[in-house]
């Protein structure tokens, strides 16, 4: 992991003022005005990160010369708008914001975006600080299509990490955040009285929202909920079946009552109120338990990556991108805006705005950024390692929606004490007519 010293070593390529951007490319054949007087309309689902970029819009506007109207639209909404204009190859925007957790294989099928190889390959239309090679290898795989086509930047990586309530170990003997699997479900159960209302553990039961952290325990035995050729099913596999038991014995066992029916909000509220030691789920929900205003554990906080199981250590992740539409009308321009809005000088806005969890390396490598986070250190590092180990928390087909929903219904039956083979098996079996017939279309 990377210590201050080293991240404060780091931080001579902090952010750039767009003078000083414009001056660095004055030696380069590319131009920042280059489609100076032109406009671009942009769409994202709503999200702190829309709103960043959104503040910081008339930045890209004097840098650039170009007019930006941008809009957020809900993403219950928006995804379904963005999938009938793309399909119609006239969509009303030049730059879109898409969820590659959910629309990859869609993007790919439809070929609805412009493939970005060629603008990164022409040096009269990226600038030279573009440094495809600071994304993460999570975010870049995601992009990137099976035909090595890549149809979007990164926009927004989270990632999936221990929570624990570091006064709660200490009074408990605990040195520190459970490194494996084994010694975070020893740990939940002594840090478990129920006579007391506090529990060890606390995560998603909800159906359709506990598969994101199923899928990341299943990845502790080095397997995914599907095979690599989107084909086949893993879901009633040996190894499923002890990640479903793992799962139920902690929510069972170590869990307050009536976790079936919790979402993240609910076990954010738990832990927050220091009713339960430990919480695994998604980085991005960090900002309110730093806030003395919504969180009753601050100063007592800690942050880990997720444990090891018997075969491997990965944090399951959720990738955002933001591309450019095949039927663009103003692609020069739209390649522009990816840039600005990907860049080095942007992405530590999310940091500092606690917007999200950026998907460059560099963005967790810069001193004033650290100095002036209201996340302590091992946040910074915790997000480093699982920046490292991260890995696909769902599968990628297209029928996503339809997976986490009867997948879900498995789990949380399991969680309230089903036989966990049954369960995975009879929703395995629904599930296969949906996915051979997806990879049919």
């Amino acid at each position: 992991m990377l210590r201050r010293r080293t991240l404060l070593a780091a931080s001579g390529a902090a952010l750039c003022a767009p003078a000083i951007i414009e001056r660095a490319n004055a030696q380069s054949a590319f131009d920042w005005k280059q489609a100076k007087g032109t406009k671009l309309e942009v769409n994202f689902a709503k999200s702190p990160r829309g709103d960043v970029l959104q503040a910081h819009q008339k930045e890209f506007e004097d840098l650039t010369g170009i007019k930006v109207g941008s809009e957020q639209i809900p993403e219950q909404q928006q995804r379904p708008k963005v999938a009938m204009e793309m399909s119609s190859g006239h969509p009303s925007f030049d730059v879109v914001n898409v969820a590659m957790h959910v629309q990859k294989r869609l993007i790919e099928k439809g070929r609805w975006m412009e493939d970005l190889r060629p603008l990164i390959a022409d040096k009269s239309l990226t600038a030279p600080g573009l440094d495809m090679d600071d994304f993460s290898p999570a975010t870049l795989h995601a992009a990137t299509g099976p035909d090595g086509k890549i149809n979007v930047l990164p926009m927004n990586q989270d990632l999936f990490i221990i929570y624990y309530n570091k006064e709660m170990f200490q009074n408990a003997g605990l040195q520190g955040p459970p490194k494996t699997l084994d010694e975070m479900m020893a740990a939940a159960h002594k840090l478990t009285d129920k006579s007391k209302g506090v529990y060890g553990f606390t995560g998603r039961g909800l159906k359709n929202a506990n598969v994101v952290l199923y899928d990341n325990i299943l990845l502790g035995w080095d397997q995914e909920t599907i095979s690599a050729d989107g084909k086949t099913l893993l879901t009633d596999t040996p190894a499923a079946i002890e990640a479903a038991k793992w799962y139920q014995q902690i929510m069972r066992e170590c869990a307050p009552p009536g976790s079936v029916g919790f979402n993240w909000n609910e076990c954010q509220t738990t832990f927050s109120q220091g009713r339960a030691a430990m919480w695994w789920d998604g980085i991005g929900f960090s900002a309110p338990l730093v806030d003395p205003s919504k969180s009753k554990i601050v100063g007592k906080l800690g942050f880990a990556p997720p444990p090891a199981g018997p075969k491997s250590q990965n944090s399951a992740t959720f990738i955002d991108g933001i591309g450019i539409p095949a039927g663009a009308k103003n692609k020069t321009g739209a390649w522009l805006y990816l840039q600005w809005s990907t860049s080095k000088a942007m992405f530590p806005n999310w940091l500092r705005e606690g917007a999200g969890t950026p998907p460059r390396k560099s963005s967790y490598q810069m001193a004033d950024v650290i100095k002036q986070s209201a996340f302590p250190q091992d946040w910074f590092d915790t997000t480093i390692k699982c920046l490292e180990i991260a890995r696909s928390g769902l599968p990628e087909i297209v029928p996503v929606t339809e997976f986490r929903d009867t997948i879900g219904v498995a789990l949380t039956n399991i969680a309230g004490g089903a036989d966990p083979g049954t369960e995975l098996k009879k929703a395995t079996d629904a599930f296969k007519p949906v996915l051979a017939k997806s990879n049919e279309a």
